[in-house]
């Protein structure tokens, strides 16, 4: 049997891409992120949903070493804190444009290299919205996507004489789920700030379509500015198309089309026998993922001429580059 490579995260080396602002190149990145993203989901779905781990303060074992958080928070935490104790951060991981940590960086340790002299990029922003990630995957995703592993426990907890409440749910891999759950949340994390290069690129293509209503704040006619909806729903598409691929188990049987993939029978037909609710990997760009997205495009654009003068607001609006 034929299985799919979970794929690593994905992200651009700043160094020595010659326009990290290109939108073909955005483009390209934000694409391989689906596939992270999938395999991730996919990854989850056959643990139970073990809803405990995303509750704050039930775990006594965390409480006396004095952390209220939630398990994921826990994991989430202590993830960057050994990446910045022996891996990115003190390899530079969180100086990068690209990267968000869930983990306030004051409580993270400090490089131990010398920051890289990546190119200027972004405009200077505080935009995060990583507290609303976090909040709709445990809220919204992680329940739906975990549903079929969850009533599986359910019958097999029933065979064995245990019903009602303790039937359902908790399966008690709570490592494994959320050794998962760290890699899907900064998968999406990337994804949704990756906004930011869109709206800068945008930005400094026409920046006269973007000042006046950055200047007297109008959210709507930014938003108008980026977006594209029939980029979003060829977006749609292809991702249902990859999450009903990648949730197949492809065998010696499976019939393989001319352009190298196997045969689909549809959504419905997918959804009944595959790893993973494909209906729920496109909801989740539908409703949270492309929402949000807009919404930190939006404030990035928002803040985009703090501390800039009114001479050089005329420059940029006559198409002028700054010094």
């Amino acid at each position: 049997m034929v299985t799919y490579r979970r794929h690593k995260m994905q992200s651009q080396n700043f160094m020595l891409v010659e326009d990290p602002l290109s939108l073909d190149r955005i483009r390209s990145v934000l694409t391989r992120l689906e596939d992270t993203i999938i395999f991730s989901l996919i990854e989850r779905a056959q643990f139970a949903h073990n809803p405990r781990i995303y509750q704050r303060g039930i775990f006594k074992e965390l409480n006396d070493l004095g952390f209220t958080g939630s398990w994921l928070e826990w994991f989430l935490k202590e993830t960057e804190t050994f990446h910045g104790k022996f891996l990115y951060p003190k390899a530079r991981r969180y100086t990068s444009p690209d990267e968000y940590p869930f983990t306030s960086p004051s409580d993270l340790p400090k490089p131990v290299l010398p920051p890289l002299s990546f190119p200027n990029i972004l405009y200077p922003n505080n935009v995060n919205a990583n507290p609303s990630i976090l909040s709709f995957y445990t809220r919204a995703i992680v329940p739906r996507i975990t549903r079929r592993a969850t009533l599986t426990l359910s019958t097999l907890k029933r065979a064995n004489g245990i019903v009602g409440d303790d039937e359902f749910e908790d399966d008690g891999n709570y490592g494994s789920a959320a050794t998962i759950d760290v890699e899907v949340v900064q998968a999406i994390s990337k994804r949704v700030h990756y906004g930011k290069f869109v709206s800068e690129s945008k930005f400094l293509e026409n920046p006269a379509a973007f000042i006046p209503h950055i200047r007297k704040p109008n959210r709507k006619a930014l938003e108008d500015l980026i977006t594209k909806p029939e980029v979003e729903r060829k977006l749609l598409i292809r991702l249902q198309k990859k999450a009903a691929t990648y949730a197949q188990d492809i065998g010696i049987d499976t019939e393989i089309l001319p352009n190298g993939t196997p045969k689909i029978d549809g959504v419905k037909g997918v959804n009944g026998s595959a790893k993973i609710d494909v209906d729920g990997v496109v909801d989740l760009y539908e409703s949270y993922i492309i929402p949000l997205t807009k919404e930190v495009e939006v404030e990035y654009l928002l803040h985009r001429l703090d501390g800039l003068s009114e001479e050089d607001v005329e420059k940029l609006a006559k198409g002028e580059k700054l010094t």
